[in-house]
């Protein structure tokens, strides 16, 4: 049976645009919850933004692996931090000063997004009116880094998909310490996390805190930074508006993240539990 439900968020549970989860997707969550089957979202997002893509709702995200996972938390507890190098970032944040409408981003873990938490590091002022021209949400810069660790970074690259794509593989060539996966298919984003660490690792762990088998998981994703923790367990799952990769590794399959689908299906692991069985799309 399933114990333990992870999602994705953006494109996955809650269709883009939208402001938050929709009331479908809270009440079935809660019925998972009520079932005795533990849920928690697994997102690029941090922290702070985990309460309005909930609707403050906290037992939704009291466990969770915000920051691709490099957070991990457990009934509300923070077990884990996975962080970056300071020293890093900032050769990284030059590299891509180099680069036209190319600028790193960092971001304030106890500011939501939606509050202004992100900003650009880039040592050239005009650089950085640049890029903030062409992502009008980041509204300062600093010329660099003077911490030794940092949770949260992103590339943000305008252009077409080729070019956006060349600059991931030119950072994965030059920046071994790191990886580099986008979080969506269509978003100039490039996500960054520390090599090795990844949506899957943080899964086994949740796993292991919760003394759960990986067969008793089920996770839900769309895109390449989700693709790790849909190879990591047996019962993954893609929603039809998900990457040709992700879609090709997912075990099993329902419907767009637009027509609510991953709602239904937390209804269906609900009702599945409470009658000690597998969901009737999770069988064979």
């Amino acid at each position: 049976m399933i114990k333990l439900v992870l999602t994705d968020l953006d494109d996955t549970l809650i269709k883009n645009g939208l402001p938050c989860a929709t009331d479908h997707a809270l009440a079935g969550i809660h019925a998972l919850l009520d079932a005795g089957v533990r849920f928690g979202p697994v997102s690029g997002r941090i922290p702070s933004d985990l309460g309005w893509m909930f609707n403050n709702d906290a037992a939704c995200y009291a466990t969770a692996a915000p920051v691709n996972g490099q957070m991990v938390y457990v009934d509300g507890e923070l077990r884990h931090v996975e962080a970056l190098d300071g020293s890093e970032l900032n050769r990284l944040a030059q590299v891509l000063t180099d680069i036209p409408d190319a600028c790193l981003a960092l971001y304030d873990l106890e500011t939501s997004s939606e509050e202004g938490s992100g900003y650009f590091v880039t040592s050239s002022a005009s650089h950085a009116r640049d890029c903030m021209k062409l992502f009008p949400h980041f509204h300062r810069f600093v010329p660099s880094l003077d911490k030794p660790t940092y949770v949260k970074a992103n590339a943000w690259c305008a252009g077409d998909r080729d070019h956006i794509t060349a600059v991931r593989d030119r950072l994965r060539e030059e920046f071994p310490s790191m990886d580099f996966v986008f979080p969506s298919p269509t978003a100039p984003i490039i996500d960054i996390s520390p090599a090795g660490w990844s949506k899957g690792t943080a899964v086994r762990l949740l796993a292991q805190e919760l003394r759960l088998s990986i067969d008793e998981v089920a996770v839900f994703g769309d895109s390449e930074n989700d693709l790790s923790m849909i190879t990591a367990v047996p019962n993954s799952v893609a929603v039809s508006n998900a990457s040709p990769e992700v879609a090709q590794a997912a075990r099993w399959h329902i419907g767009a993240s637009a027509d609510d689908a991953v709602a239904d299906a937390l209804f269906q692991i609900a009702e599945a539990t409470k009658a000690g069985k597998m969901p009737s799309f999770m069988i064979d």
